[in-house]
């Protein structure tokens, strides 16, 4: 099966796969205006650090054919998600542009968006190309989240390598966390991989450290939202108590970094900004209780896992072992 892409311009409108229809229905929304692709970016109709930063520019694109407010724009569609650095640093780009001329040029912030879109594609597939060489031969993978095609304009980032990896007959199988609360591990990444024919098994959150007591988990690959400028990784929640059980049993774990998710101008990961949802995303399953009436939930979106619990940062320059605040200030970043 062909996977869908996660986006696409038409020239008048941005054609938006849904992911929360997954996995059983493909379903695109059509998006005339920014504010829609604000409430999407909220809603998590898109996902994923890279497809977010990408559906931003091309927001900025309808605020301009609009003759909306660009500042007020991008403002609003920067506060639809706090944690993704992708977001800003697709926006901080369409807002240098925007006033570069002192005028709105909707062609040339057209032209960036298509640009932003393109190099995604471009860095994923780089990134992707350097992930395959980390893993070990006829290995078992354990991904977190998903951070597949359709949450990116191109190939994905760890998933892609899982793929990219079982094409060439190095990844055996994968492990999928299920990844609470609104199970992105089982309903995106274990459809993309039956897509792309990789054999796997979903796992609840918890069950990943007996997996690891046992010695059926060669290497942990998980994607990020942003990687703070001493190699602090912000990453979707459960990603930290995946990296010290890895780091307990001697299972090495990378994180896939596309340069638009690494911001040098965040000191460490205590001043990444962790996003905080609703509480029925805990206490409701698709409408219906699952808590007792009144009950509390606590529900931060992200966590953040220590430089040195990370064996790798896969970039798309190459591998960083044992990510560091001078192997990070060494990338030649476009932030």
């Amino acid at each position: 099966m062909t996977l869908p892409r996660s986006l696409r311009w038409t020239g008048d409108h941005l054609d938006l796969l849904d992911q929360r229809c997954l996995p059983h229905t493909v379903v695109y929304r059509q998006l005339t205006h920014w504010r829609e692709v604000s409430d999407a970016i909220r809603s998590m109709a898109v996902r994923g650090a890279p497809a977010i930063g990408v559906a931003a520019a091309w927001g900025v694109v309808l605020a301009a054919k609009a003759g909306d407010d660009l500042d007020q724009a991008i403002e609003g569609l920067r506060a639809s998600r706090p944690t993704a650095v992708n977001l800003s640093w697709a926006l901080n780009r369409m807002q240098s542009s925007a006033k570069s001329n002192g005028w709105v040029d909707v062609h040339q912030l057209e032209r960036l968006a298509s640009a932003i879109e393109a190099e995604d594609r471009a860095l994923t597939q780089a990134l992707v190309n350097h992930g395959i060489g980390v893993l070990p031969e006829d290995c078992r993978v354990l991904h977190h989240c998903h951070t597949g095609a359709v949450a990116t304009a191109g190939v994905g980032t760890a998933l892609g390598v899982i793929v990219a990896g079982h094409q060439r007959g190095i990844v055996k199988h994968a492990w999928l966390d299920e990844t609470r609360p609104r199970l992105q591990g089982a309903a995106l990444s274990a459809w993309e991989l039956g897509c792309c024919g990789v054999p796997s098994t979903v796992i609840v959150d918890g069950a990943s450290g007996l997996l690891m007591r046992r010695g059926q988990v060669d290497v942990v690959l998980v994607g990020c939202d942003r990687v703070a400028g001493n190699g602090d990784v912000a990453n979707k929640i459960g990603t930290y108590n995946l990296a010290l059980a890895a780091r307990a049993h001697g299972v090495p774990l990378y994180v896939c970094a596309p340069s638009s998710s690494i911001d040098i101008t965040t000191v460490d990961g205590d001043a990444i900004t962790i996003e905080e949802r609703p509480e029925d995303e805990i206490t409701h399953f698709r409408g219906e209780p699952v808590c007792a009436s009144g009950v509390r939930a606590w529900n931060p979106a992200f966590d953040i896992t220590p430089a040195h619990l990370i064996t790798g940062l896969i970039t798309e320059f190459g591998v960083i072992r044992s990510p560091s605040r001078e192997s990070i200030a060494s990338l030649p970043l476009a932030n």
